[in-house]
């Protein structure tokens, strides 16, 4: 079992009900772009939602990364910001509990999952919550000419998020854009990947007592703002998530849709082919049973003759 276990939203009439669902939007700071280098967080933000836009909880922390912070021209974090902050394995249990009974969304989820992977779940982070990638999901969806957060934000809103590069700030900016996906989609949008499960985190504490957080960001004074009305065309054909990942540049995108049309088709072909099987089958049925009842009859007719 991987650490998160993806799903996808679609307009097909498969899985739950997306809005009826709760999610842990995630984005976290780090100090370059791979564990696998040597890359650390530096920052949590985690923004808890429903499908319906009710906020439940907001939550974001500094994390002292035991080492030297990179990255400060796109972070704004310094080594003193952190002196005093979490480590990872104290932070572990709160984001337990944060993820708990949540569909865990990221917008690009591949890179803040390698982290999960690299530095939480080694400290006690239970695998195999569900997952939910915005990135993947609006390439799907909706045909852009940019996809990350703030392009999109603006493109199909027409305002620019607010406390980029802050982890509670494109936390905050990609539940909204979750939250309006939902509400301005075409037809009910439903998840499909496994439901999310209760987790049973501990309660985090230190060697001095419980674990005091870092946030550099201040608590939003009334939550979300309204949902927004959007200005876009959707797909008249969804494409496969799976295929909307990397840089998704022209090659990609044609090849995705080449793959979405080649899916529908199929589709359609065997709704036709179980369509033409059903009505043969019934009218089988009839003639069988018009057979059995002429045999009856007849059967009568001799007895009393």
């Amino acid at each position: 079992m991987g650490t998160l276990r993806r799903g996808a939203l679609t307009r097909r009439r498969v899985g739950l009900r997306a809005a009826d669902l709760e999610y842990a939007v995630l984005d976290v700071e780090t100090t370059g772009l791979d564990p696998r280098t040597g890359a650390r967080v530096v920052e949590v933000g985690v923004v808890r939602v429903r499908g319906d836009g009710t906020p439940v909880e907001e939550f974001s922390t500094l994390v002292d990364p035991r080492t030297e912070v990179r990255g400060r021209e796109f972070h704004g974090i310094g080594d003193g910001d952190t002196v005093g902050a979490p480590t990872a394995a104290q932070l572990a249990a709160k984001l337990a509990e944060l993820f708990s009974g949540a569909v865990v969304v990221g917008h690009n989820l591949d890179f803040e999952e390698r982290f999960l992977a690299s530095e939480f779940v080694p400290q006690g982070l239970p695998r195999g919550q569900s997952g939910l990638c915005t990135l993947r999901t609006l390439r799907s969806q909706l045909d852009l000419a940019r996809y990350s957060l703030a392009r999109a934000s603006h493109d199909l809103s027409g305002d620019w998020p607010t406390g980029q590069h802050t982890a509670l700030g494109d936390a905050r900016a990609c539940a909204g854009l979750l939250v309006e996906l939902l509400a301005n989609a075409p037809g009910t949008l439903h998840y499909t990947g496994p439901p999310p499960k209760a987790l049973t985190p501990t309660s985090p504490s230190g060697p001095g007592g419980p674990v005091r957080w870092k946030p550099r960001t201040g608590a939003a004074p009334q939550g979300m703002g309204p949902v927004r009305p959007w200005r876009s065309a959707w797909r008249a054909v969804e494409l496969d998530p799976l295929m909307c990942g990397g840089a998704f540049g022209a090659r990609e995108r044609a090849a995705a849709q080449s793959a979405a049309h080649r899916d529908t088709r199929l589709r359609a072909g065997l709704a036709t082919a179980a369509a033409v099987t059903g009505a043969l089958a019934a009218a089988t049925a009839v003639g069988g049973l018009v057979v059995r009842r002429a045999s009856g009859r007849g059967g009568l007719t001799g007895r009393t003759g």
